[in-house]
């Protein structure tokens, strides 16, 4: 193994690491462990792509229809949800965030942002600046296809 490839290797790992400690970290700023991540998660979906059918969002989301629709029964009880009948379909159902969903999704947002906001304050004004630096290469790393 060439000492590149080695280096990438180890840059790969450490990079995994850290998003995996952010992103844990994240979820337990959340909410206070009101939603479960998987609820969160189709929550942050329907705002980010807007309304979405069971089966579209099971495939978002790599889960089977069992699931999501647990899932979702859990959400529109807790009033989160809106179910419409599809235009085009009236055997589909669409679902989308009610005004609370959306409302929860924005507190978590803002949530999140607040966390990252006093974190960041507690950094140099050098190590901000390189973190903003970095944030166009790692929205490519983001949107990498490859396998």
């Amino acid at each position: 193994m060439s000492s590149i490839t080695t280096d990438i290797a180890r840059l790969a790992g450490e990079l995994r690491g850290v998003t995996g400690q952010l992103h844990r970290r994240l979820r337990k700023v959340d909410n206070a462990e009101v939603l479960t991540p998987s609820q969160t998660a189709v929550l942050g979906r329907l705002h980010r792509t807007g309304p979405s059918t069971q089966s579209q969002l099971a495939a978002a989301e790599h889960v089977r229809q069992q699931s999501m629709g647990a899932t979702l029964a859990e959400l529109d009880r807790l009033g989160h949800l809106e179910r419409t009948r599809d235009p085009h379909d009236g055997r589909r159902v669409v679902l989308s965030l009610s005004t609370l969903g959306d409302k929860t999704v924005r507190g978590l947002h803002e949530h999140r942002e607040e966390w990252i906001a006093q974190a960041l304050a507690t950094m140099t004004p050098e190590e901000r600046g390189t973190l903003a630096s970095a944030l166009p290469l790692l929205q490519r790393l983001a949107q990498h296809t490859g396998v």
